[in-house]
């Protein structure tokens, strides 16, 4: 097996959120380590069980667009960082430095960890 390259990461977030936003419980339990954590910009945790009750309750996320991704790796772990704008069920919009770091668990890639940090809102923006 050989070893995966940015595009491969890339395309790896984009499914991992778009499981998020489209409530897929399956590809999310799949694509996320049993000791997944989040930090949101809030700077709360949020463990995978509670992540996963949030998204299972109901909508969490309504749309998440990425910018240009910056992927770091090597054999076992890898690191994608980029500007995302989340869309929420009340219609609040969030911009964001989104970094999420992935490990080879076995033969597939989970996220260990997501950190999201505001950027300041522009003239304009909510």
């Amino acid at each position: 097996m050989s070893e995966p390259d940015d595009d491969f990461f890339r395309g790896l977030e984009q499914r991992r959120t778009r499981a998020l936003v489209d409530r897929d419980l399956v590809l999310i339990e799949r694509l996320h380590a049993p000791d997944y954590e989040l930090l949101t910009p809030a700077g709360r945790a949020f463990s995978r069980e509670r992540y996963l009750a949030e998204i299972a309750a109901g909508p969490f996320y309504a749309a998440w667009h990425h910018g240009p991704m910056r992927v770091r790796r090597s054999t076992t772990m890898a690191v994608v960082r980029y500007v995302a704008e989340l869309g929420f069920p009340s219609g609040r919009t969030l911009r964001c430095w989104h970094t999420d770091s992935y490990e080879l668990r076995g033969d597939v890639w989970q996220a260990v960890w997501s950190q999201a940090t505001a950027l300041p809102a522009a003239d304009g923006e909510r």
